[in-house]
């Protein structure tokens, strides 16, 4: 298969993974936002860039990402797809008034409503507890709204942790430790991951409870940086490296007019996370590494020689990192609670336009284009119109 394979219909209709297609350059990161619902819409980017033959070497998730990158680092290629497949289409919602009105405000309401009274199936449920009220105390590990442990048994089943233990893919997920307030990634790299990881990384207070690992307790790193692009960016040693960054929050949007409209854009602002703000820091960073690196080159040989310039000519790199940055689009009748729309009709829709999105991308491969010498951060703005 590549780019210019027919469209699925929907995220059911079978795929083959492709044989292996090396890009140019040295490593393919696949950055994941967290966005509960929303992450269908990085599940259809991942299957566009299976079947055009990019396959990840590191998938870096906070949340639902970190739950997607788990499902795609922990099953061997030719399984991926049905993985995500299967976890998506379990806890998709199938209402009645969905059947009837798939597109109506009415309809998401009524499922929403559904999804906050009982849970999702797979996912999370009620925690009998909470009816003792909120100053009643039940315990970092019990003080949320819901459980998660029907996550874990779904992780179990969905994610083969001895494939993700042979490292074959990287995976790295965000956690924020609830004592300190530090970011901590958990990286296969460098410790085995289980469930617990990935159920730590998908903590988000108080909707869902804090996981205890190591005696530390974890929420959901999207609470401190729900793009956690500065990881790939901040590894060491630096390596040449093609980067797809899914996100699916709006950044930028229309002033609201409505108090419906107030709090979606806030949730917005708020998950978004400072994306930009953090690759324009980033790139200003990797841009200076580049002019020390060109500086050290042009010294004489004897100053080179002097053991400080040499200590200082470590600072200096001359690896490329051309980042894609990928927008989930705004669909029709989205309002605060896209996040937990998981109707079937509203998960097909934003796999979907993950699909059709990083297909374009593909055809177009931004990342061939030349590019400035000293520039250590390429950035490539995509849009899916």
């Amino acid at each position: 298969m590549n780019a210019m394979t027919p469209v699925p219909t929907s995220p059911t209709q079978a795929v083959t993974a492709p044989a292996r297609e090396r890009p140019i350059k040295e490593q393919v990161v696949l950055v994941l936002q967290g966005g509960g619902a929303l992450g269908a819409y990085q599940a259809g980017v991942y299957q566009a860039l299976m079947e055009g033959g990019i396959e990840p070497d590191w998938v870096i998730g906070t949340s639902i990402g970190a739950i997607n990158g788990a499902l795609i680092a922990g099953n061997e290629p030719a399984n991926r797809i049905a993985r995500l497949r299967e976890f998506w289409d379990g806890v998709g919602r199938k209402e009645a008034i969905d059947q009837l009105w798939p597109s109506s405000i009415f309809g998401n309401a009524l499922a929403n409503f559904a999804t906050v009274a009982s849970g999702i199936p797979g996912f999370f449920t009620p925690n009998p507890q909470a009816i003792w009220g909120p100053t009643f105390p039940l315990g970092i590990e019990k003080a949320s709204y819901y459980s998660t442990d029907p996550l874990r048994e779904t992780l179990g089943r969905l994610v083969d942790f001895d494939c993700l233990g042979r490292r074959r893919v990287r995976l790295s997920v965000g956690a924020v430790n609830v004592r300190t307030s530090e970011m901590r990634y958990f990286d296969s790299q460098a410790m085995p991951l289980a469930a617990q990881h990935i159920m730590a990384s998908g903590a988000l207070p108080p909707a869902f409870p804090a996981i205890t690992i190591e005696g530390e307790s974890y929420w959901d790193g999207g609470i401190y940086s729900n793009t956690p692009i500065e990881v790939v960016l901040d590894d060491v040693p630096r390596r040449n490296s093609l980067i797809f960054s899914v996100n699916v929050w709006q950044p930028s949007g229309d002033r609201p007019t409505t108090i419906q409209q107030v709090m979606a854009r806030h949730k917005d602002i708020q998950f978004a996370s400072r994306g930009k703000s953090h690759v324009a820091r980033q790139a200003q960073i990797h841009r200076l590494r580049h002019v020390v690196r060109e500086l050290a080159n042009r010294l004489p040989p004897e100053l080179r020689a002097d053991p400080v310039v040499q200590d200082l000519a470590e600072y200096g790199c001359g690896t490329l990192m051309h980042l894609v940055r990928l927008l989930s689009p705004r669909l029709d009748g989205e309002d605060h609670t896209k996040d937990i729309d998981f109707t079937r009709s509203g998960i097909e829709r934003r796999w979907q336009a993950g699909h059709d999105h990083a297909r374009k991308v593909l055809a177009e491969k931004p990342w061939e284009r030349p590019a400035d010498t000293l520039a250590g951060v390429v950035i490539h703005e995509t849009t899916d119109g």
